[in-house]
């Protein structure tokens, strides 16, 4: 697992690493330029919304919305990618934060019409998605969602059938989402969705 000093390191090639891995639809990022158009076409449904994004990375995705009109608040824990970022959208309101401490206090006080994510939350433990999403439901405003995009996979038996065929650059130190999982944990408080982008990722919506 990278820590902030490896992404850091990482930022300036980040973009052109996804896309080899897109492109020749291998794992981990087979699929997502349609994981980031489900999710900007989500997020689009409302003009001028407050949008949070957790881990924005260099703003691939937020700086579209942010063109678009949208209020944007973000985490992230890379400086270097905070930097790029922030060169894309003067205005945003883009903190370093690592998520795994939870939400920071400025954060809690606030409403959102889109809380958005997209190649982060792997990061945590399965436990600790379910707590962070727990988290989130009360910041959500009047029929707003959680849209996460990741690696991910409908069913366990999909989760391995990956692993097996992607064993040679498999990261064991990576959680990655199972819909029906996650479903389970969270069916007695939210409504949940999964839309399937690749063999290795897709996109979750959440609810209240």
């Amino acid at each position: 697992m990278l820590n902030n000093q490896g992404f850091d390191l990482w930022a300036n090639e980040y973009d052109r690493t996804v896309q080899v891995s897109e492109e020749n639809n291998l794992y981990p990022f087979a699929g997502y330029k349609n994981i980031l158009n489900v999710i900007f076409n989500e997020a689009m449904q409302k003009q001028q919304s407050k949008v949070l994004d957790i881990g924005f990375g260099t703003g691939i995705l937020t700086s579209k919305l942010y063109e678009n009109g949208h209020q944007i608040d973000g985490l992230d824990f890379s400086k270097k990618m905070i930097g790029l970022a922030q060169e894309k959208m003067p205005m945003a309101n883009l903190m370093e934060w690592d998520i795994s401490n939870g939400l920071p206090d400025y954060v809690k006080e606030k409403k959102y019409d889109s809380i958005i994510s997209t190649y982060t939350l792997h990061h945590l433990t399965d436990e600790d998605k379910v707590i962070l999403v727990k988290s989130l439901l009360p910041l959500l405003a009047d029929n707003g969602k959680i849209i996460i995009g990741d690696i991910a996979f409908q069913t366990r038996k999909k989760l391995e059938i990956c692993r097996n065929t992607s064993i040679q650059y498999w990261d064991n130190d990576e959680f990655y989402f199972v819909f029906e999982e996650i479903n389970a944990s969270l069916k007695n408080i939210c409504t949940c969705e999964y839309h399937s982008e690749s063999h290795c990722g897709g996109v979750l919506i959440i609810s209240k």
